[in-house]
Formats: structure tokens, C-alpha cells, sequence
């Protein structure tokens, strides 16, 4: 039997709004959630979401993601509810039927995409009124923190002006850090609400080694939606749902 335990490794405070959304959509009736995961690489979510009982759609462009993403899928039994479409976000609207989502997927996405703004408004097209846009992104404030604390306080303090958030001269993998009310602002913008926003890794990259890995889950459910923490969290997790 299927449920809406969504079991991928770490993230756990994304892992429990997913689930209570996935027990949201079947309520109003989707039997079988239509998630569509954007950017979703080699399937770190999209395996665990069709185990749960999704009906999961893959946008992504990298082809050795996507032969890892069906090998885990065959391996898992679940190739039957997973469709890839092998594309960029920005083709989403020509491959995603407008209003058909329940729930759409952008983690690790908007921080390498070229324009963040056009990309959010394709994923608030994509969901269903009532439905919701689940994002995650690289926290600016995290960045700084951990470089003033490792002793590297040019960079922290480079990070600190930058209004990307990120390092200039090509020193990074990504375009651009957020920080809360910046992605709040961005995503009531396109016209969805935003009902949670919290930390995911809130101090597991500080943790020393010997911490009991359950010690360590159980506080960073605690501590994910505590303002002060959530703040300096190495991501950001915001669950908005089209009104």
C-alpha cells in the first residue's frame, strides 16, 4: 500500500512539509498527486515521491542524471510513474500542461538558472489552485557565516556586499544566494502564498563528529522553523500554494 512518507536521506524538515502537502492533495482528491520536479537531477525526490504514489514528471537536461534517475527508478520498481522530459526549465510551459500539478518541485534550481523571476512564474503556472511550488535554495546569510567562522573573513565580507551572494570572478558553481523575505518577496510576486518557510541544515555542517545522527535529525526538525536559526541555515525551504 501506498503512503505519503517520502523517504529520501536528510532534509528532514522538507521531507515532513512534503508529506503533509502530498496528505493535502489526496484530500481533495488526487489518489495520485501529480508532482512535476524541476531541475530534478538523477531523481532524489522523484524516486522517493512515486514510491509514496505520485505520478512524478522530470524536467532536467543533463543526460548522466537522467540514466541515473531511471536506473534508481527500475531499481525501485517505479519507472511506470516517473516521465522525463529531457529539457531546461525554461521549455516547462511547453511540457507541462498549465494548472495540472498538485505540487511542483524547484530544489537547488533557482541558484543556477539565468533568470530566477521567469522560472517562478512557469513553476506558479504549472500548479493547480490549491496546489503548491516547494523551493529550495543556498542560503546567502548561511555563506557568510561559514566563512567568518572557517577564519575567512575576505570572502565573508565580499559575500557580505554582494547582492548575488556569491563570490565574483567565477570562484562559484552557482549565480546567486537568497535570503528569506528576499524569496518570500519573489514568490508572492508571481501570485502564490507563501505557508511555510524554514531552514533545512541548520547546524549539521557545524556538528562535531560522534553526534548521534538521530540526536542531530530530531534538532533540526526542532530548530527549522525557529526565525533566528532558519535564517543562517545552509538552504531555505519555502512551501507557497496557488491561491
Amino acid at each position: 500500500m501506498k503512503t505519503d512518507t517520502v523517504a529520501t536521506r536528510g532534509s528532514g524538515a522538507v521531507r515532513r512539509v512534503l508529506e503533509a502537502e502530498l496528505r493535502a492533495a489526496r484530500a481533495r482528491g488526487a489518489q495520485q498527486p501529480h508532482v512535476v520536479d524541476v531541475g530534478g537531477g538523477s531523481g532524489g525526490w522523484a524516486v522517493p515521491l512515486a514510491s509514496a504514489g505520485c505520478l512524478v514528471t522530470v524536467v532536467e537536461p543533463n543526460p548522466n542524471a537522467l540514466a541515473t534517475l531511471r536506473r534508481r527508478a527500475e531499481e525501485e520498481g517505479v519507472s511506470g510513474s516517473i516521465t522525463v522530459i529531457a529539457d531546461d526549465s525554461d521549455a516547462l510551459g511547453a511540457h507541462v500542461e498549465a494548472g495540472s500539478a498538485d505540487l511542483v518541485l524547484a530544489h537547488g534550481l533557482l541558484e543556477v538558472v539565468d533568470d530566477p523571476a521567469l522560472v517562478l512564474t512557469a513553476l506558479a503556472a504549472a500548479v493547480r489552485p490549491g496546489g503548491a511550488v516547494s523551493v529550495l535554495v543556498a542560503n546567502r546569510h548561511a555563506a557568510i557565516l561559514q566563512r567568518a567562522l572557517a577564519g575567512r573573513l575576505g570572502e565573508a565580507r565580499e559575500l557580505l556586499a554582494a547582492e548575488s551572494g556569491v563570490l565574483g570572478g567565477g570562484r562559484e558553481t552557482v549565480l546567486r544566494r537568497f535570503d528569506a523575505e528576499g524569496l518570500r518577496t519573489q514568490l508572492v510576486e508571481v501570485g502564490l502564498e507563501v505557508t511555510s518557510l524554514q531552514g533545512d541544515g541548520v547546524v549539521a555542517d557545524f556538528v562535531p563528529g560522534g553526534v548521534r545522527e538521530e540526536d542531530l535529525a530530531e534538532f533540526e526538525l526542532a530548530a527549522a522553523s525557529v526565525p533566528p536559526l532558519r535564517d543562517v541555515a545552509s538552504r531555505l525551504h519555502v512551501l507557497a500554494h496557488r491561491p
